[in-house]
């Protein structure tokens, strides 16, 4: 029975000793098993990250390769976003924006991209293609029209005495007078909260349709007829459809409707024995031919062929036969960038993108250029006198034969489209 006992004592513990012994194997089985799937992940992550870096440095080679190598003003002038505040007189120009399709038709652009391919600012390949420079003008002028405070955006080389060097390479009626540093996403178009115009005119246009239109030194505007020119000039003020002041316009077009926030015209003055009046306009865009309609407008009626309540009729759905006074007497003045100057005019890196210290400047050359220009054209062409005696040909009553009469003035706006003001 002892002997039995010690048999199975010893079995047992047999037992005990190849179970622990077999725990133990699988133990180190495990751990081995880990260590190597610990060491494979390693080796794949190791060689997972040079495969990316090899993709990295093949694919920075090739980039290397397709770009060309920077020249030495790319490298001594950096290229940076700036504005240009920029002047002219439109005389003998088929308005500010350029049209590639049409080289024959200079344009201010033209000869901007051209001074700034021939000073350096850019390089030669941009004057050919402007996206390339974010090229962007504030506002288009039509042909013949003047500025004597536009803004454009691009981006140039920014070299020592750049205003000096562009102006070496443009006609004297075109200057560059302000360039101010703005941020990568400015656009001068988009960022342009409003556009102030002016219209210089000869007082005579406000003269009755009986009047003696051929002295045109002798008239003297009366300080009442005057008083109704801006008493109706506000009735502009504020949002209206401006349908039947541009062309190819429909009245349900949300495009049309346009708010002015001041127009007027101010006193009267005496330029080379003519009298001459000033009409400022104030609004965030104008459609084409929009401000030289306003005004033919209003002296069509001033003027006696016209009623008054046609200005009203005009924002209405019918069709409107609409006069549009010559563009000759038209100044873009100046350009707003308000919510720009809130925004970034007091971060401390960037420049409001006002022209204080440029006013006298611009004053010189609105002098020297543009005033001189609208004075002796309207004196050697007559511009206006000439318009004014087609108002009585306009139908200012009927809706339903202004159509016919749009198609007419389409002929005179196909010929100047491209060269629109906003």
């Amino acid at each position: 029975m002892f002997k039995t006992r010690q048999l199975l004592s010893a079995l047992f513990n047999h037992r005990l000793t190849l179970e622990r012994n077999g725990g133990l194997c699988k133990l180190f089985c495990m751990m081995s098993e880990a260590s190597i799937d610990e060491q494979t992940a390693k080796q794949l992550k190791r060689a997972n990250e040079e495969n990316e870096d090899s993709a990295e440095k093949l694919q920075a080679t090739k980039k290397l390769k397709v770009e060309e190598e920077p020249t030495e003003d790319e490298k001594k002038y950096p290229k940076k976003k700036v504005v240009l505040l920029l002047a002219y007189s439109g005389k003998g120009y088929y308005g500010m924006q350029r049209n590639p399709t049409a080289t024959q038709f200079r344009t201010i652009e033209d000869e901007l991209v051209t001074s700034l391919v021939k000073s350096g600012c850019i390089p030669e390949n941009h004057g050919d293609d402007m996206k390339k420079m974010s090229f962007q003008r504030c506002a288009r002028t039509d042909k013949g029209v003047s500025a004597a405070g536009q803004a454009v955006s691009l981006k140039v080389r920014l070299m020592e005495d750049i205003i000096e060097k562009i102006n070496e390479h443009l006609p004297p009626q075109i200057r560059v007078l302000g360039l101010k540093r703005v941020t990568q996403g400015f656009n001068s178009k988009n960022n342009c909260d409003a556009r102030t115009y002016c219209y210089m005119l000869p007082t005579l246009a406000f003269s009755p349709k009986d009047n003696d239109i051929g002295n045109i030194a002798a008239f003297r505007l009366e300080p009442e007829t005057l008083e109704r020119v801006n008493r109706l000039f506000a009735s502009y003020k504020g949002t209206h459809n401006f349908h039947n002041f541009t062309s190819q316009k429909a009245a349900s077009d949300p495009s049309a409707r346009r708010y002015i926030i001041e127009i007027s015209c101010g006193e009267p003055f005496i330029n080379n024995n003519t009298q001459f009046a000033v009409i400022t306009v104030k609004g965030q865009s104008f459609m084409l031919h929009q401000i030289r309609k306003m005004i033919g407008l209003v002296i069509a009626v001033i003027k006696g062929y016209a009623k008054e309540d046609v200005i009203e009729r005009s924002w209405g759905q019918d069709k409107v036969d609409v006069p549009k006074a010559p563009g000759l007497g038209l100044v873009l003045e100046k350009v707003h960038f308000d919510r720009y100057n809130k925004r970034f005019g007091g971060d401390g890196l960037h420049e409001r993108l006002e022209w204080d210290q440029e006013e006298e400047a611009v004053k010189a050359f609105k002098e020297a250029h543009i005033y001189p220009s609208i004075v002796e054209t309207e004196r050697d062409e007559g511009s206006m006198v000439s318009w004014m005696s087609t108002l009585h040909i306009h139908d200012f009553e009927a809706s339903a034969k202004a159509t016919d009469t749009k198609n007419k003035d389409q002929k005179q706006d196909n010929a100047e489209e491209g060269n629109a003001s906003d």
